[in-house]
């Protein structure tokens, strides 16, 4: 995810949103469980009052109540039970089999629970339930009134209950809840900044970590970590830094050796370059007796095969010193502006390849190259496709104007078997040959390897493909104002 919002999927945001939760699930939790003790403990406090309060008004009045009781009864102890003044807004309810009576005339034996009724009627026991009194919380109390004979205290069937509302203890609720809400609130918003402090105190190794990696990535095999503490960041720089030490090892190590390698093959190039020029030079004079038939028929096989060999280590040995020279840094790029297609025209008819290719160039296309280079370049793709492709050999020149400026395309294609899928990358390799078979050719493997260097000295670029119709295509792009280098330059 890119854009503005990217950072909301930032590690920051997330450890700070993770204490966050922590913070405001340990916050909701506490003040989940203080409100549940602090509600219990409250409505228990209200209910015993209010049961030690009607069962205390009922036994002052029971001595006086008449058995059994008639309706001048029951209303009277109505009356009795309710002298205690309005301040608990009690509604007070008694009944004696069809007889009852109520302090507040809109209520009606109904409002008394059937539950409650049964467990004061079964068990002759104090008994309260909490109801909902037209959406209020109510609380109703039921006490029987009993009398004492020889046997004990017996029921005498006169049942007081006493309704009364709990309005008080909602509003304390809500204040709880209130409070609760206002604790928990500010908690939540300063565990933000530990959050922020702990977010930032990860983040920081994080980064350094990912700066480091970037770095090593670029090549920089000297970056390092510091490392701080004993935790798991600290392992992981110290891991990190052990890594970057034996990738910087092991690349010194490749370096060391791939210089001692290039030496080599420069060196060994350089020193054969004298005897083999010796050996031509024999070769030469003995040609020429071979030509004028002086010598019998096996000792001119013979000297034609010497000929062909030392000619074969002759171009290897140019070859070798040519990728020495681009390995050294040495390869000059001597610019001059020319007519392309009359250069590609002059590489086919210097080699007589001028009948075995079908060419498409068009003239008036100039471009600043190194003529001896892009001669080179067009010899070994043309002669390539010769050797290991099948007629007709397409040679075809365009120019194109692009963003970066305008360029020169050439195309090589033939109408061989193509290129093998796993060989398409590898084409431009040292020693690389496609064919297993022609490891005894004439070709020393180095000629697209040069190409390519040669293409790169000019700034451009060349790839490999197959055509969708079969056979190779090899097409190199030019800059068409191409910077002179010098050896100094490079």
């Amino acid at each position: 995810m890119t854009g503005p919002l990217a950072w909301l999927r930032g590690l920051r945001v997330r450890l700070a949103a993770a204490c966050l939760l922590v913070a405001a699930f340990a916050a909701l939790a506490t003040a989940a469980l203080t409100y549940r003790e602090a509600r219990t403990a409250m409505l228990q406090r209200t209910q015993d009052s209010v049961v030690r309060s009607v069962r205390d008004r009922v036994e002052a009045v029971a001595p006086s109540v008449p058995f059994p009781p008639d309706q001048a009864a029951i209303d009277r102890i109505v009356a009795l039970v309710d002298t205690r003044g309005n301040t608990d807004h009690w509604t007070v309810v008694v009944s004696f089999g069809d007889l009852w009576a109520a302090g507040d005339s809109s209520t009606t034996p109904d409002a008394i629970p059937r539950e409650l009724r049964r467990i004061v009627t079964d068990h002759v026991s104090t008994a309260f339930q909490r109801v909902d009194d037209h959406g209020m919380l109510a609380l109703v109390v039921g006490v029987p009134i009993t009398f004492a004979n020889r046997d004990g205290r017996v029921a005498s069937g006169v049942q007081v209950y006493v309704i009364t509302s709990m309005a008080g203890q909602v509003q304390e609720e809500a204040a709880l809840v209130r409070a609760a809400r206002n604790g928990a609130i500010p908690a939540v918003l300063l565990a933000l900044v530990p959050a922020l402090i702990v977010a930032g105190g990860v983040l920081r190794p994080v980064r350094a970590l990912q700066r480091a990696t970037r770095r090593l990535a670029q090549g920089r095999l000297d970056t390092r970590l510091e490392v701080k503490g004993g935790d798991e960041l600290a392992e992981l720089a110290r891991d990190f830094n052990h890594t970057a030490a034996a990738l910087e090892e092991h690349e010194a190590r490749l370096r060391t050796m791939e210089a001692r390698a290039r030496g080599f093959a420069a060196d060994v190039s350089h020193e054969l370059r004298t005897p083999l020029a010796a050996m031509a030079a024999v070769i030469d004079v003995l040609d020429e007796d071979a030509a004028a038939e002086t010598l019998d028929s096996d000792t001119a096989a013979a000297l034609r095969l010497v000929s062909t060999e030392t000619g074969k280590l002759t171009r290897l040995v140019d070859d070798l010193m040519e990728i020495s020279r681009f390995d050294a840094g040495a390869a000059a790029l001597n610019v001059d502006e020319l007519d392309v297609a009359e250069a590609v025209r002059r590489c086919l008819a210097a080699r007589a390849w001028s009948d075995a290719v079908v060419t498409d160039l068009p003239d008036g296309i100039r471009a600043e190259v190194d003529p001896r280079r892009f001669d080179v370049v067009v010899a070994n793709l043309v002669g390539n496709a010769l050797r290991h492709g099948a007629p007709p050999v397409e040679v075809s020149l365009s120019s194109e104007r692009r963003a970066d400026g305008p360029w020169v395309v050439l195309r090589v294609a033939d109408r061989g078997p193509g290129l093998a899928a796993d060989t398409l990358d590898r084409v431009f390799e040292r020693f690389f040959k496609a064919d297993t078979a022609r490891a005894r050719s004439a070709g020393s493997g180095l000629g697209t390897a040069i190409t390519l260097e040669n293409v790169r000295l000019h700034d451009g670029r060349i790839r490999a493909a197959n055509r969708p119709d079969g056979g190779a295509l090899f097409t190199v792009e030019l800059p068409r104002y191409a910077r002179a280098r010098t050896e100094k330059d490079t």
